[in-house]
């Protein structure tokens, strides 16, 4: 019959192992330079925004962020952290809106089939958005997640999230230059080679799938973010991916939407749902 010295003994030993192997079984998640992800400044976004499924600032202005959700035909603004119910316009009924983008005097909204929204900036501060133009049939059939306005050239990128069909190797891009009054013209197309995507995560039937993406203007360096995937994705300026990043799923539980404000801090937003509110992640760059 063992001692209660020799049982107390053991209970130690059993203990100290559980917890060398909680600590080897921890993953670890790495970051891009200037970023710690693992470390966010989180901000619930209001009921209004359970689903922000987009977010941007005006020429990267922290002090108001401009989002919408994926269900209502609504531009929110607000002021981060704060805890007043968000104002917003309204610009069409309800449906499936994916991204925002702010370019000059002139507000987009897109919806996932790739239809463009566009109305003037001046209008946000409206109950209901005046001449709202519609956009149709600029891109081909397929899902769209992800749109980044480039305020220094006035052109807007879009990211296809699902156009090449399953086990595609890449994954397609288009720019369009924004003109007044609404007018959008071709500029240009790009890829993304998703095959060291593919084999550095190192799973089979791997299927790259973005959700939002914006441009760091410090680097020059797109930062990309798929949430299916739960994955970060950086490339060089000519979209050439350099890392890949797993994000934790405890941090981000739906990531759908990016930006940069005029500090270089990177922000992600997470749907919520039911039970957990949406969010806004702030990541602060440090050098």
């Amino acid at each position: 019959m063992k001692t209660s010295k020799g049982i107390l003994a053991l209970s130690f030993i059993s203990l100290a192992m559980l917890v060398a192997y909680a600590c080897t079984e921890k993953k670890t998640y790495s970051s891009p330079p200037g970023y710690d992800l693992n470390n966010p400044i989180k901000d619930n976004t209001s009921d209004a925004l359970t689903e922000v499924s987009g977010f941007t600032f005006h020429n990267g202005n922290p002090d108001t962020m401009f989002a919408q959700q994926d269900e209502e035909g609504k531009v929110f603004y607000f002021k981060p952290g704060s805890k007043e119910t968000p104002k917003y316009t309204r610009f069409a009924k309800s449906g499936d809106y994916e991204d925002l983008a702010i370019l000059g005097d002139q507000v987009v909204v897109m919806k996932s089939n790739g239809t463009l929204y566009i109305f003037p900036f001046n209008q946000v501060w409206s109950e209901e958005a005046a001449n709202v133009v519609e956009v149709k049939d600029l891109l081909p059939k397929g899902e769209y997640e992800s749109m980044y306005g480039d305020e220094k050239t006035g052109q807007l990128y879009i990211l296809c999230k699902d156009c090449g069909g399953k086990r595609s190797k890449s994954t397609n891009g288009y720019i369009f230059k924004l003109g007044a009054d609404a007018d959008v013209t071709p500029a240009g197309e790009f890829n993304i080679d998703t095959q060291p995507i593919e084999a550095q995560v190192k799973k089979k039937k791997f299927e790259f799938r973005p959700s939002a993406f914006a441009k760091n203007e410090r680097t020059n360096e797109w930062f990309i973010v798929a949430s299916i995937n739960k994955l970060l994705v950086v490339t060089d300026s000519a979209f050439k991916v350099k890392g890949v990043y797993p994000l934790n799923p405890a941090v981000f539980l739906q990531p759908e939407g990016l930006a940069f404000d005029n500090q270089n801090n990177l922000y992600i937003s997470n749907e919520g749902d039911e039970i957990t509110p949406g969010n806004v992640h702030k990541f602060v760059f440090k050098k």
